[in-house]
């Protein structure tokens, strides 16, 4: 008996970009598969393989979404000679647009893009109403007794190329589309709207001051995820003066109670329930961004959801989980600050610390010849310590003078100023 082989899939990382291009959700894949959320996730992290029926309809959707995505692709024209496709940068949907703040008020990711379509969707005019055709000219009267003819062909028109776009607009693109929802999803980490903005925006400084770096990423949005976070759970936040003080807590008494349950977890498994059930991110991904192990943040995932149900059994689910997480943080009024100040305020600070470390640089070398200015040229031996002298008679304090003394002293009084006489000895 032989066994047929398994039909092929495409690699897990294909799966999710084969879904996101077809502008899917996981839960509507899994809808359309009747199969849970949770299932397409292992499927797309790599984690699990559907086998038996679930592998070929799975395969049969995928590739039905890849000739989808191909025919979208396929653009006709008349020239034959197709030109080169220009390499997208993944950017957000609707970045730029009048109505991405709206989009991003109300969900915690929003899907991605390239950036060539969302060239094309913003250079886009409004299409023309169709109106009546206009009648066909009559023909000469040379070219009607002529007969048919090769006509000659239109002219094609030359499609202008791509504009590219400049660092700061890019800039522009990533931050108006990212930083509202990670201003939320900050705040279900932090509790505090001013930490949140304050953090995002200084992830979003960090991410111009290495925006090279940035904009070849793979995931510009998470490289700023994980800096905002870094920055929100730092211990050293507590001992700031504006943070020792809480905030007004949220209005509902649903929304209080799972805001309080989220911040008595440890920042640890409150940063990876955040990633994995409220951003959407797989346990692989949810565990670099985390700089830990898969099985220790399948562990730390696990606890948090059991603390979670303990105080809200309603939200042992995880997609009610999910749902709630958006609404708290949709009910917030949270706001950003604009691109071009976050880009200055980026600037000034680059400039403040390239200051000041040239004025360290140089009072350290001003410090170092005051130094080699002062110091002694040559060795000078120290001076021995003294040492005490033993059998010196103590001081004694004169007294009164006797007769004798007094007898001498007016004798050598009375005699001349230059000394005695010169003594001549006598014989006897």
């Amino acid at each position: 008996m032989t066994r047929s082989p398994a039909t092929p899939l495409p690699p897990p990382k294909a799966r999710r970009r084969l879904r996101e291009a077809a502008a899917l959700t996981q839960a509507q894949l899994a809808a359309r598969m009747g199969v849970a959320r949770e299932t397409v996730r292992a499927w797309e992290s790599g984690r699990t393989t559907p086998r038996g029926r679930k592998r070929e309809a799975y395969t049969k959707l995928l590739n039905t979404l890849a000739e989808e995505a191909t025919a979208r692709r396929a653009k006709p024209g008349p020239t034959a000679s197709p030109e080169p496709a220009p390499v997208p940068v993944v950017v957000a949907v609707g970045a730029g647009s009048a109505n991405a703040s709206g989009e991003a008020a109300d969900s915690l990711v929003l899907p991605a893009k390239p950036l060539d379509e969302r060239r094309s969707d913003q250079g886009s005019s409004p299409v023309p109403e169709p109106g009546p055709e206009p009648k066909p000219e009559p023909e000469p009267a040379a070219e009607r007794e002529s007969g048919p003819g090769p006509r000659p062909e239109p002219t094609p028109e030359p499609t202008p190329a791509p504009t590219a776009l400049t660092p700061a607009q890019a800039f522009d693109a990533l931050y108006e589309f990212g930083a509202p929802a990670l201003v939320r999803q900050t705040f279900l980490l932090t509790g505090r709207r001013e930490l949140a903005r304050e953090s995002v925006e200084r992830a979003f400084q960090v991410a111009w001051e290495h925006w090279p770096e940035v904009a070849r990423d793979r995931d510009p949005v998470g490289w700023v995820r994980a800096v905002a976070y870094e920055y929100a759970l730092s211990p050293w936040q507590r001992f700031r003066l504006r943070h020792r003080h809480p905030e007004p807590p949220p209005a509902d008494h649903g929304d209080r109670t799972l805001l309080n349950t989220l911040l008595r977890l440890p920042p640890p498994h409150r940063r990876t329930l955040l990633l994995y059930d409220g951003v959407g991110l797989g346990l692989p991904e949810t565990a670099a961004e985390t700089e830990a192990s898969t099985p220790a943040t399948a562990n730390r995932l696990l606890h948090a959801r059991e603390a979670v149900a303990d105080r809200l059994p309603e939200l042992a689910d995880p997609e009610v989980l999910h749902r709630r997480l958006a609404e708290l943080a949709s009910t917030e009024r949270l706001r950003a600050a604009r691109p071009p100040t976050v880009r200055m305020g980026s600037e000034r600070r680059a400039r403040f610390l390239t200051r000041a470390a040239i004025a360290f640089t140089v009072a350290l070398i001003g410090t170092t010849a005051l130094t080699l200015r002062t110091a002694p040229t040559h060795y000078e031996p120290p001076v021995s310590p003294g040492e005490t002298v033993r059998g010196v008679p103590p001081k004694v304090a004169p007294g009164a003078l006797s007769d004798e003394e007094l007898e001498l002293r007016q004798k050598l009084r009375d005699q001349l100023q230059d000394g005695p006489e010169r003594l001549a000895p006598r014989p006897e």
